[in-house]
């Protein structure tokens, strides 16, 4: 099975930025997929990015331009550039993996954004 673990949350001003990571047990050239979602208390998870294991990348319009998801193979990481950020970015961010169509999630990590 995969595991992916999160880590990198934290406390951030407005406009300040946070670097999450997610560190997989295998080769992410094996995984079809890896994104990030968030999930604010008594809201919907909500898609963040997502990046193929052909290195493309897409994000939704309420992170595109602050946001970018990056990997490194080598050291089995995805990682994701959060800048700009906003108080609404506070949530609890998920990793997730994706292969053959099977899902793995993270423990998620918290990322706090103060005014």
């Amino acid at each position: 099975q995969v595991q992916v673990v999160e880590s990198g949350g934290g406390l951030a001003q407005a406009g300040g930025s946070l670097i999450l990571s997610c560190a997989a047990s295998l080769s992410i050239s094996s995984i079809n997929a890896m994104g990030w979602y968030r999930q604010a208390p008594g809201k919907q998870r909500e898609w963040v990015a997502t990046i193929t294991s052909g290195g493309s990348t897409s994000y939704p319009d309420s992170v595109k331009g602050r946001f970018t998801i990056s990997r490194d193979v080598a050291k089995k990481t995805v990682y994701l550039q959060m800048n700009s950020l906003k108080p609404e970015d506070t949530a609890v961010y998920y990793c997730r993996a994706v292969v053959r169509l099977h899902e793995y999630w993270g423990q998620g990590t918290q990322v706090t954004v103060s005014s």
